[in-house]
C-alpha cells in the first residue's frame, strides 16, 4: 500500500529559502535546506559551490526573527563564506557589515554583499563534504522509500 506525503504550507524562512537555493543554482552552487553539520546546530541554506566551496546562509523573515537568534556565530566556522538571506522589506542596517547580504523571495534572489571569505581547515572541509553528501543522499532515498525519511 502506498503512504500519502502531506506537504504543509512553507513559513516564511523556507520561502527565502527557496529563492536563495534558486539563486545559487544559477551561479552552479547546489544547496541543502535545513543542514545540520553537528547536533545543536541547523543551518538554513548550505550550499556546495563548484570549485569545492561552502557557504552558509541563514534566512531571516523578521526583525524579531534575527534579534532572537543567538547561535549565529556559532555557524560562522561550518563555511567559507557567510551570508544573511531578507526580504526587501528587512531593516538590513540590523545586520553585521562583515557579513554577506542576500535580497530574497520565494522565488529569486540576489546577492547585494559577498561574505567574506574565511578558508576552512582541511581536516573540517572533509567533515562537512561528507556529512553534505550524506545528507543529499538519505534525502534522495527518502524521497523514493518514504519508509527511511522517518529513521533520519
Amino acid at each position: 500500500m502506498e503512504e500519502s506525503l502531506t506537504i504543509a504550507p512553507l513559513m516564511p524562512g523556507q520561502l527565502l529559502a527557496r529563492g536563495v537555493c534558486r539563486h545559487l543554482l544559477a551561479h552552479d552552487f547546489v544547496s541543502l535546506e535545513e543542514f545540520t553539520p553537528e547536533r545543536g546546530k541547523r543551518l538554513d541554506v548550505m550550499a556546495l559551490g563548484p570549485k569545492g566551496e561552502f557557504w552558509v546562509i541563514e534566512c531571516k523573515s523578521s526583525r524579531v526573527d534575527f534579534t532572537s537568534d543567538s547561535k549565529w556565530e556559532g555557524y560562522l566556522e561550518w563555511g567559507d563564506r557567510y551570508f544573511w538571506a531578507v526580504d526587501e522589506d528587512f531593516p538590513t542596517e540590523l545586520l553585521p557589515d562583515d557579513t554577506g547580504l542576500i535580497i530574497a523571495d520565494a522565488y529569486d534572489a540576489e546577492i547585494l554583499r559577498m561574505g567574506p571569505e574565511t578558508k576552512l581547515a582541511g581536516a573540517r572541509r572533509k567533515a562537512v563534504a561528507q556529512k553534505f553528501a550524506r545528507a543529499a543522499a538519505l534525502r534522495l532515498q527518502a524521497l523514493k522509500d518514504p519508509g527511511v525519511g522517518r529513521a533520519l
